[in-house]
């Protein structure tokens, strides 16, 4: 597909999100600063801690880890890039960059839904088949539910990726596109498209809606079936264990998935983009923040190895 004289396949992208804000830079930078290296302790430490400690070796925090190691990778394709930009006050990227950018977000972020799914009928198996759990969510099992995973995510992001590559977009005399978002995102850049992006939007809301039904429904019928079998046990006790174990994965999906749905699934609209980037920096970089801690704050088992790791660490010194 050519493009219109005064509009190009591989511009240069204005990231000018938070130009508009009102908000100073610096305090912008040292916020988002503090929250990118508390992700990363927070996350590094969870998966070191599994590893490390043979307790939590099980398929339970295997998911968990992998799910660590997801939340790194996707807040590390979108924050330290804003923080550049927020020091030099300089929001240019080119286009290959920025297509570079996309593709790893959505790797990332749709393993993250799956991720999460998966961990759902990892806890209806331990809580409504306890018998079986070792013969159907072994490690062996877990790993292939996560190859799964980022087999379709890649799949899925190439999809869109693809669908991107023949769009132009029309600059302004320096040839510079203004996207009002802080990272590429897809809602931005169909918006400042002069193609035709109903294919596109075709694709988010058939193959992207599929996608997203599909764990959707995992999550919600799997949780289904738990409260029914939490229901039935005899001991308040016994309740109250099941309702702990799986209260965090629950507080996490609503948060994940209500985001998503609002920012992808909600019909394009001019006014609705500066709720649409309050809502990206809550699952690009909120989200990856508090899971490590909303997982291991309501955990026992991982307080319990953090404080035998702590513990050890004072006898070796």
């Amino acid at each position: 597909m050519s493009c219109a004289p005064n509009a190009s396949h591989s511009p240069i992208f204005l990231l000018l999100g938070f130009s508009r804000a009102g908000v100073p830079h610096t305090f912008l930078f040292l916020l988002f600063l503090f929250i990118y290296l508390t992700t990363i302790l927070g996350n590094v430490t969870l998966v070191l801690l599994i590893s490390w400690d043979s307790r939590l070796h099980s398929p339970m925090y295997y998911l968990l880890r992998g799910l660590s190691m997801i939340d790194l990778g996707l807040s590390t394709v979108t924050l330290p890039q804003l923080l550049v930009h927020l020091a030099s006050d300089s929001p240019a990227i080119p286009a290959a960059r920025c297509l570079t950018q996309f593709f790893f977000f959505y790797a990332f972020g749709v393993t993250d839904t799956l991720v999460i799914a998966v961990m759902a009928l990892d806890r209806y198996v331990a809580i409504c088949d306890p018998l079986h759990y070792a013969l159907v969510m072994n490690r062996q099992i877990c790993a292939r539910l996560l190859a799964l995973s980022w087999v379709v995510s890649i799949v899925h992001t190439m999809l869109h990726v693809g669908l991107i590559l023949p769009l132009c977009w029309a600059g302004d005399a320096g040839g510079n596109v203004k996207l009002p978002h802080f990272f590429c995102d897809h809602r931005p850049l169909l918006r400042a498209s002069c193609s035709d992006t109903h294919s596109n939007e075709l694709a988010i809301f058939l193959e992207g809606g599929f996608l997203m039904l599909g764990p959707c429904s995992l999550i919600v019928l799997s949780y289904a079936r738990i409260g029914i079998t939490i229901l039935r046990l005899p001991s308040a006790a016994g309740r109250r264990r099941a309702v702990s174990t799986c209260g965090s994965h629950l507080t996490m999906v609503g948060f994940l998935y209500g985001t998503i749905i609002w920012v992808y699934f909600q019909p394009p609209s001019q006014n609705s983009r500066n709720q649409d980037m309050v809502a990206s920096v809550m699952y690009t970089a909120i989200t990856p923040l508090v899971n490590p801690f909303v997982y291991s704050l309501r955990n026992k088992d991982v307080k319990g190895a953090l404080h035998r790791l702590l513990r050890q660490g004072r006898v070796d010194s």
